[in-house]
Order: C-alpha cells, then sequence, then structure tokens
C-alpha cells in the first residue's frame, strides 16, 4: 500500500489544476427538490449537471468522506493497519446520533471501525478512529480542514469527524464531489461502502447489526458508496456513486427534504447521466506510457506508467479517433528531485485541451557518478536535455 500511496501522490493526475470542468452542464433541474446538488464523472471531473452546487451548507454525515479519506491514506502511508486494535476512549463513546454503542476502554480493529462508518454511519467509530490517528478529535480536524485546503476545496469548513451540527461546520456540494472523488482513489474503500448489512461483534454477546444508510447500494445498479447523511438543519443528504463498465459517475445532493426524494433525485441524476455518455479508457492504472530521458543522470532513462485511469468523457454517439493524444516531455538534466515534473499527457478534441494529466518522478534522479559517466561515453549513451523525446501525437482511439 505504501508505495501505491507514494506512486499516487508523485504522479497524481491533475485535471485542470482541482477545478472541475463544466463544459458538459445540464441546464435542466435534475434535482428540484434539493437545496444543492452536483453530479460529475469520476475521471475526469467534468461537471455534468449542478445546482447552487458552491451554496455553503451543513453537510451532516457526509463529513465522514473526508474521515474515511484520512484513514485510508494513512493505511496506504503504512501509517496503520486494518488488522490493529483501536482502544475506545470516553470522548468517543459518548457520542450520540448514530453509532455502534462502543464502551470506554472497548477494543476494536481499523477494519470494523471503518466499516462501522461506512455502512452504518458511526459517529462513535469515527472519533475512535479520528483520536487512533491524531492523538485527538481536535488535531484530527486539523488535519481534515488541511487536507480540504490542499485539494481546493474553498467551501469547508469542518469543525468535527462526525459532522454533528456545530456553528460554521459546512461545506459544499462541490467541494463534497472533490472530496468524494480523491476517496475513490482509494479503491478498497468501496469494500465498505458497497455493504447492504453485516455484524459487528458476531462471535461475541453483543452482536451489532449493520444496515447501509444508503439503500441505493441495494437498489440502483451500479451504486457502491459512498455516505448518507442527516440532521435536522442539513435534512437529507447523499454522495453516491455508480459504475458501469469503465465510467463511473458522482451525485451529491444536499437538503433534501426526506429519503425518498432524496433517492429518487439522485437516481435521476444517475440515469441521465448513464443514458447520454459513456468513456473512453486512455490508459488503466499501470499501463506504460513511455520513457523519459535524464541527462547525466543515473538512470539516464526512467519508464513511466499510469498511476491511475484516464479517460476520455464522450458523449453517445462520439468516436474515440476524434480525440487525440499528445504526451508532452520536459528537457531534463540531474538531479531531479521526486516529484518534480516530467511532462504532460494532453487529450484534444477540434485543437482544444479536454483532459490533462500531469506526469511526475516517483523517484529522485541522482547525477551519474565518473565512472558512469564514462563508460556512456565509451558507449555512446550519454544522454542531455537535449536528447529528451519530442512530444508524441496519435490518435486516442
Amino acid at each position: 500500500m505504501r508505495s501505491r500511496l507514494c506512486i499516487s501522490l508523485l504522479i497524481g493526475c491533475l485535471f485542470f489544476a482541482m477545478g472541475i470542468p463544466t463544459g458538459f452542464a445540464e441546464e435542466q433541474d435534475l434535482a428540484p427538490d434539493a437545496r444543492s446538488a452536483v453530479l460529475i464523472d469520476e475521471d475526469t471531473g467534468t461537471v455534468l449537471f449542478e445546482k447552487n452546487s458552491r451554496d455553503k451548507l451543513p453537510p451532516a454525515s457526509i463529513t465522514k468522506i473526508m474521515t474515511m479519506l484520512l484513514v485510508m491514506e494513512d493505511l496506504d502511508a503504512g501509517k496503520i493497519k486494518l488488522d490493529e486494535k483501536v482502544r475506545v476512549s470516553e470522548h468517543a463513546a459518548s457520542m450520540g446520533g448514530s453509532q455502534i454503542f462502543l464502551e470506554p476502554g472497548e477494543q476494536m480493529t481499523v477494519r470494523d471501525l471503518l466499516k462501522a462508518v461506512a455502512v452504518a454511519s458511526a459517529n462513535d467509530a469515527s472519533v475512535a478512529l479520528a483520536e487512533h490517528l491524531a492523538g485527538s478529535e481536535e488535531a484530527f480536524v486539523e488535519r481534515m480542514n488541511e487536507r480540504a485546503k490542499q485539494l481546493g476545496m474553498t467551501d469547508t469548513r469542518f469543525q468535527n469527524a462526525t459532522g454533528l451540527s456545530a456553528p460554521e461546520h459546512v461545506t459544499s456540494a462541490r467541494d463534497i464531489a472533490i472530496m468524494s472523488r480523491e476517496l475513490l482513489k482509494h479503491p478498497e474503500i468501496t469494500n465498505f461502502t458497497r455493504i447492504y448489512q453485516d455484524y459487528l461483534r458476531k462471535d461475541t454477546k453483543k452482536p451489532f447489526w449493520l444496515v447501509n444508510t444508503n439503500r441505493l447500494v441495494r437498489f440502483y445498479p451500479g451504486v457502491d458508496g459512498l455516505k448518507t447523511g442527516y440532521t435536522s438543519e442539513a435534512k437529507y443528504c447523499l454522495a453516491a456513486t455508480a459504475k458501469r463498465g469503465d465510467f463511473r459517475l458522482i451525485a451529491v445532493v444536499m437538503g433534501e427534504p426526506d429519503t425518498k426524494t432524496r433517492n429518487r433525485d439522485v437516481s435521476r441524476m444517475l440515469d441521465f447521466a448513464f443514458s447520454r455518455y459513456t468513456n473512453y479508457v486512455v490508459y488503466r492504472k499501470g499501463d506504460p506510457i513511455g520513457e523519459v530521458r535524464v541527462g547525466g543522470g543515473d538512470p539516464h532513462k526512467l519508464t513511466i506508467r499510469s498511476p491511475q485511469q484516464l479517460s476520455i468523457l464522450m458523449k453517445k454517439g462520439e468516436k474515440p479517433g476524434e480525440f487525440k493524444r499528445k504526451i508532452l516531455w520536459e528537457s531534463l538534466k540531474a538531479p531531479v528531485r521526486q516529484g518534480q515534473k516530467l511532462g504532460s499527457v494532453l487529450i484534444e478534441k477540434d485543437g482544444k485541451t479536454v483532459a490533462e494529466m500531469e506526469i511526475r518522478s516517483p523517484r529522485e534522479i541522482p547525477r551519474a557518478g565518473l565512472w558512469t559517466t564514462i563508460k556512456r561515453v565509451t558507449k555512446g549513451v550519454l544522454f542531455y536535455p537535449e536528447d529528451a523525446k519530442a512530444p508524441e501525437d496519435e490518435k486516442a482511439g
């Protein structure tokens, strides 16, 4: 997991630099009863529908998407493990609202606590995880807000790890879509969010039956997450994701009057997108992109692979051959820093860029030593920046 996170962070896909492209946005109101809503293509971040998507509103338990994101990032970084035990504090056990009735001093694995958060929206499990990761809920909330800032979530301010009502605890549908998209970069999370029902403490005297608060995971084909929310202030909220083939959508609604209306509006949004759009995969995660040369480096060539899926969002009827793929490599000379930009992949149609992926170095590349340089000279393989590959241009399909 650690190497996967490293590569993901250092060769990260940045579609339009934290922004969400809106060229496809639908004008009809697909969520008439929601206070705020947004529908995006998960791969490119393109907005297919939005309504008051920048309004700052209380998110209730949708907050836990950020809680789950930080848990998944620490798992990938090797800071915690799914099977390690978490001791429950008095503070965590005191949480009201949705809960699994943890007791002070009880121990439960990260895996089971994460399941409780993802399926049952358990506030006590959320705080237990927050304290385990950061030492206190307050310190964890600082991490939540820092991560939100890094992701460009400019409408967001978190006050707790649960979403329980608090002054100035707000976010927007747009920001929820951003953090949902980031969470889905950890596909293992859907192993938890897709569960409809399960048990905790199954072989004990106190088994606890979990039923997913997101009923669409059972009743809408392809839905495998992500998070519901409800408080009397926030009303009924939902960030849902559905995947058919390689095409994944994220739909967010906030301020719905009841669960039936919430689920109906989200289903309508997903129906709309699946009926009108599709995608074409240019690179799957791990596919080779190409080689970049580093003048005077050791090594002097680096093979680059795609850190995640890169695809083209297309209206049905469009052809992949209408799009062009262009790879632009930087002119590089050692030393190269870890995370340094190596180049970009551009997807273009009619001369306009419709998707872009930055390529960054997964490792440091030092200068070659004297003996290595001498051997290269004798073999005729001494590379300089001007040797870097020229742009590659070809049809995406």
